[in-house]
């Protein structure tokens, strides 16, 4: 394989000084992403990226056979308010999934009609519909819209009867929903302050507030509910208790997954009680029904559990609802006399009912090894909407009656799918990581598939923020399995499969477990004789971009080809841009004088050596990503390819008008995945 000549990026002479140790940074200057350098850098690398693909035979057939697999009718679980049913919909290959209504009030007979259709929003369908919310009644929609995959919101309101938007438009929110009011006058919505000029992607996001828009007034009449500008980092979320009776403010900082809890009286304003008053621990509003509240905590319970409070009575503290069990509780759900619980096993899903003392009531059965990806529910509602997915099956909704003698999940339009997914397995295995900790790992292809080391292998991982990969369903994953390739999900530490002790052994000082749980996988695959190093792939987005870029410097040898999509790859200087500040909890911080030698120690930007044979790579990324700003994938990729020491090619794909993933329009998808797929063609040797 020729080692591709994509353009020599200028290195220059800035050094930083980190507590006495001298850092040199020579491509500071691609941290700006509109100087007229970083986008000729861009296009130039876009171009020779172009040029190395086009020349890839399968690339054309690949992308052929990704819109057939795309172009299927999906539709998300309904959900219920007043006497109406939404849900999203795609007849295929639509850039953005579609809002629909339905009039419910005989029984589900009236016709689903187009309630918004974010494809008319943007020429080029780069405008993207990221959360809605419905009033309680039904009668208004409050739903936000981003630009070009930015994290920035812009709230609009929408008569659901007419379909007409009301004139009001509500800027600068961000990491926020809408929570409205029980009468539908208004809803409670997280902004910031507007940035400076120029700056809106780039700028630290500090200072969020929590404000009240009525219905059909301008965002300058909107009234602060709740502010703190002496904890800056603070970020708040809003939930109204189904009966009305409460406010209850969850307040986060950054991604840490402890949270406070305050409440107060919503008809009567004032001050807040603090219920929950420092971070300990994260809890999550169940249900609140008069004065009693239910939460899923981790307190004293890494697995978590159900807690209840009475509000009436808070000196008789809180008492277990549903105890700490064997599994993890991801969540519960209120449904008449009980609650839906979700429990994680070994990273799958299992449902179960409990009463609302917490007495087992029955498991509902799961179509096969899943993931729940959504529970609709309503705590006097018995008709229950969920979605289910599985690495061979499509998101799909089911109804599930919770009143029934034997509640069971009734399938409402399945999915009907261009593959043959029974020649297909699914299973899990496990790897044993450096310190001895066991880890989970699933593989999925061909049923039968006999060991011969030679399998090309695509190993995907995550392990950070408490975020749990439990199966999934991706097209853009099929034509990797119809070509004969075997995929590995990895659970590693840091990631939330087994709770919040698992999170904790992945995070600041401890994240080189996250490492070693994703190289202890990648060996386990060669000594099951799955794979070689040259036949082994490495594939991870955002917190997973770190990790292939941490495990491709450490671990040269053992990879064929990586994949970092917008990762984090200068761990000095995250913090320094939009929402990066938040990922301390997890990352630690180059302000610290020991946090930035266990930095500096895995940053894959800082750990790349001249005169090493890196594996083939492929960095992607956005220009708009305003999460993990560019800089990232731009900096790594130029000193990658001033080290490379040998003809594997290192490339970098950066797509226009897009962001860090949420809201890339269908077709930008498949060009990315067909892209993805033909390098690894090539970059592993396959005979397509």
């Amino acid at each position: 394989m020729l080692k591709p000549a994509p353009p020599v990026a200028r290195r220059g002479d800035h050094v930083d000084v980190y507590h006495g140790t001298t850092v040199p940074d020579p491509y500071r200057w691609l941290e700006d992403p509109d100087s007229p350098e970083t986008r000729a850098w861009v296009e130039a690398q876009n171009t020779a990226t172009a040029a190395f693909l086009t020349d890839v035979p399968a690339r054309g057939a690949l992308r052929e056979r990704l819109r057939t697999l795309w172009d299927h009718p999906r539709a998300g679980a309904p959900w219920r308010r007043g006497a109406r049913l939404f849900r999203l919909r795609n007849t295929g290959l639509q850039d953005q999934n579609v809002l629909y209504v339905r009039d419910d009030e005989d029984g589900g007979a009236g016709d689903w009609r187009v309630l918004l259709d974010p494809n008319t929003l943007s020429e080029d369908g780069t405008v993207a519909l990221q959360t809605v919310s419905v009033s309680r009644d039904g009668r208004f929609l409050a739903y936000s819209v981003s630009a070009g995959g930015s994290d920035w919101q812009t709230w609009r309101v929408r008569d659901v009867e007419s379909g007409a938007d009301l004139p009001e438009e509500l800027s600068w929110s961000k990491f926020s929903g809408a929570e409205w009011l029980p009468d539908g006058s208004g809803f409670l919505y997280g902004r910031y302050p507007q940035p400076g000029e120029g700056e809106a992607l780039t700028a630290a996001n500090y200072g969020q507030q929590l404000w009240l828009h009525r219905v059909g007034t301008p965002q300058t009449r909107d009234e602060l509910v709740y502010e703190r500008p002496d904890r800056p980092t603070w970020g708040f979320s809003p939930v109204v208790t189904h009966d009305g009776r409460w406010l209850v403010l969850h307040v986060w900082e950054g991604t840490d997954p402890r949270n406070l809890v305050y409440v107060r009286p919503l008809s009567e304003g004032g001050s807040f009680t603090e219920l929950v008053p420092s971070f300990e621990a994260s809890y999550t509003l169940v249900h609140g029904e008069g004065s009693a509240l239910s939460f899923r905590t981790n307190r004293d319970a890494p697995l978590g559990k159900l807690v209840g409070v009475d509000l009436a009575d808070l000196a008789a503290g809180w008492r277990d609802v549903v105890p700490e069990g064997e599994h993890l509780l991801e969540a519960a759900r209120p449904v008449p006399g009980g609650f839906l619980t979700l429990l994680g096993v070994h990273a799958s899903h299992r449902l179960s009912l409990v009463d609302r003392s917490g007495a087992a009531l029955g498991e509902v059965t799961l179509p096969t090894l899943g993931t729940v990806s959504a529970v609709n529910a309503l705590p006097d509602d018995p008709e229950v909407f969920v979605e289910f997915t599985s690495f061979l099956t499509p998101v799909s909704a089911y109804r599930l009656d919770v009143s029934a003698d034997a509640p069971a999940l009734a399938p409402l339009d399945p999915p009907a799918l261009d593959f043959d997914t029974s020649a297909y397995e699914t299973r899990q295995v496990f790897a044993t990581s450096r310190d001895g900790t066991r880890v989970p790992m699933f593989l999925v292809h061909r049923a039968g598939l006999t060991p011969t080391g030679d399998h090309p292998t695509l190993l995907y991982g995550y392990g950070g923020f408490d975020i749990s990969l439990t199966p999934s369903f991706s097209a853009a994953r099929l034509p990797w399995l119809e070509l004969g390739g075997v995929l590995a999900v990895a659970n590693l530490r840091g990631g939330g499969e087994y709770g919040e002790a698992w999170h904790a052994a992945g995070t600041v000082h401890r994240k080189q477990n996250v490492f070693d749980d994703f190289v202890a996988c990648a060996e386990h695959l060669v000594a099951m004789g799955l794979t070689r190093p040259s036949r082994l792939a490495i594939q991870g987005g955002s917190n997973g971009g770190l990790l292939v870029g941490a495990c491709m410097t450490q671990r040269p040898d053992l990879f064929g080809a990586c994949l970092p999509d917008v990762g984090v790859m200068d761990m000095l200087r995250f913090h320094r841009f939009t929402i990066g500040w938040a990922w301390v909890s997890d990352y630690g911080s180059s302000d610290d004088p020991e946090q930035f030698r266990t930095l500096l120690a895995y940053s894959p930007l800082h750990n790349l050596r001249e005169g090493v044979c890196y594996p083939a790579t492929l960095v992607t990324t956005g220009d708009h990503d305003d999460r993990v700003v560019p800089a990232h994938s731009f900096k790594f990729a130029a000193a990658l390819q001033h080290a490379q020491a040998c003809d594997r090619p290192v490339l970098i794909r950066v797509q226009t008008r897009a962001g860090h993933g949420q809201g890339k329009p269908t077709r930008l998808l498949i060009e990315e995945a067909a892209d993805v797929l033909a390098f690894l063609t090539r970059a592993l040797d396959m005979d397509v």
